[in-house]
C-alpha cells in the first residue's frame, strides 16, 4: 500500500510516498528504510520507487521523498546543495521515528548516487540511523569529478565554471549551469532519469558536490552495519569512490562490486542486484530479531 505524506525540513514542506508492508497489523512496529534519490532527481524515479516497492515486498516500511526544489517538494527549484539534503534526511528521519508503525530504533537510510553519499554522511553524523546502504555513491566530491571530467581540457572547463560561479555570485549573480556540464551521464543511460529531473542547476550545487565529504565520517557508521554497492565498471560514478569508502570504513561493511550492470542497477528490477540487496538486508537488518 502506498499512500501520500508529508513532513517539515527547515520551515519547508517536502513530500513523499509511504510504501507500507502487506500483513501490517494495528499496533505493530516495523523496521523502516528511507530511500534517497539522485541528483536533481525525484522520488519517482525507477530506481528510488523500485528499491522502496522492493523493500514494503520484503516487510519493510519504506519512505520516498522529494528533498527541497526536487519534484513536488517546497524550495527553490534546482537549489541542490548537500548539507541540505542531509537536513532534509535527518528531518524524514524525524517524521519517521514518531510514527506509531515505525520502530524508531531500527531507521535505515539507502541512496543512490548523490542519494548515497548524503545517505553515508547522515549515517556518519546522525547515531539515530540503525544501518546504511550506499548504491554507485561517492565520498570525495573533487576527486569524484576529476574522474567525471578526466581530460585537462574538461577539468578545466569544469574549474573554469566553478571559478566564474564564485565571481558571480560575489557581485550577487547566479550562474545556471546545464546538468550535462556537472554531471555527466553517456546519453544510453539517459533515459533513467524521470520526466521531471532538473536539467539546470545554480554554480552553488556543483561547488557543494565538489566540496562535499562523506570520507571524513563514513567511519563513524560502525559498529552499525554499511552496504557499499557498485557497478564494476560504472559510466557516471567511478567505482573507485566506493572502493575508497571501504577502505576507510570500519566493520561491518560490505562493499559488493557486480559485473555486467550499470549506474542504474535497480531501475529496470535487475535481479542480480536485487538478490545482493536482499541477501544483505537479511543478515544485516532483518525485517524481525
Amino acid at each position: 500500500m502506498e499512500t501520500a505524506v508529508s513532513f517539515d525540513s527547515a520551515g519547508l514542506k517536502l513530500v513523499g510516498d509511504l510504501h507500507s508492508p502487506d500483513g501490517l497489523k494495528p499496533g505493530e512496529r516495523r523496521p523502516a528504510i528511507l530511500v534517497l534519490h539522485g541528483f536533481g532527481t525525484s522520488k519517482d524515479s525507477g530506481t528510488t520507487k523500485g528499491s522502496a516497492q522492493l523493500f514494503a515486498e520484503l516487510g519493510y516500511i519504506a519512505l520516498r521523498f522529494d528533498m527541497r526544489g526536487c519534484g513536488g517538494s517546497e524550495g527553490k527549484r534546482g537549489h541542490v546543495l548537500c548539507l541540505d539534503q542531509v537536513e532534509d534526511t535527518k528531518a524524514a528521519l524525524t517524521y519517521m521515528a514518531n510514527r506509531s508503525d515505525v520502530d524508531p530504533k531500527r531507521i535505515a537510510v539507502m541512496g543512490h548516487s548523490f542519494g548515497a553519499a548524503v545517505a553515508v554522511y547522515t549515517g556518519g553524523t546522525d547515531p539515530r540511523v540503525a544501518a546504511v546502504i550506499s548504491s554507485g555513491g561517492w565520498g570525495n566530491g573533487e576527486v569524484k569529478f576529476r574522474g567525471q571530467h578526466s581530460s585537462p581540457e574538461a577539468w578545466k572547463r569544469f574549474t573554469d565554471m566553478l571559478a566564474e560561479g564564485k565571481r558571480r555570485n560575489a557581485k550577487g549573480e547566479t550562474l545556471m549551469v546545464p546538468r550535462w556540464d556537472i554531471v555527466p551521464i553517456p546519453e544510453h543511460l539517459r533515459a533513467n532519469l524521470p520526466p521531471d529531473s532538473i536539467n539546470e542547476f545554480p554554480s552553488e550545487t556543483a561547488q557543494s558536490m565538489f566540496d562535499f565529504r562523506p570520507n571524513d565520517v563514513v567511519g563513524k557508521i560502525a559498529p552499525r552495519p554499511l552496504l557499499l554497492f557498485h557497478s564494476a565498471n560504472d559510466s557516471v560514478t567511478p567505482t573507485s569512490q566506493s572502493v575508497k569508502l571501504f577502505e576507510l570504513s570500519k566493520q561491518p561493511t560490505d562493499l559488493m562490486l557486480l559485473a555486467e550492470i550499470d549506474h542504474f542497477p535497480f531501475s529496470d528490477k535487475n535481479p542480480r542486484a536485487r538478490q545482493v540487496l536482499t541477501g544483505w538486508l537479511g543478515r544485516f537488518f532483518p525485517v524481525k530479531m
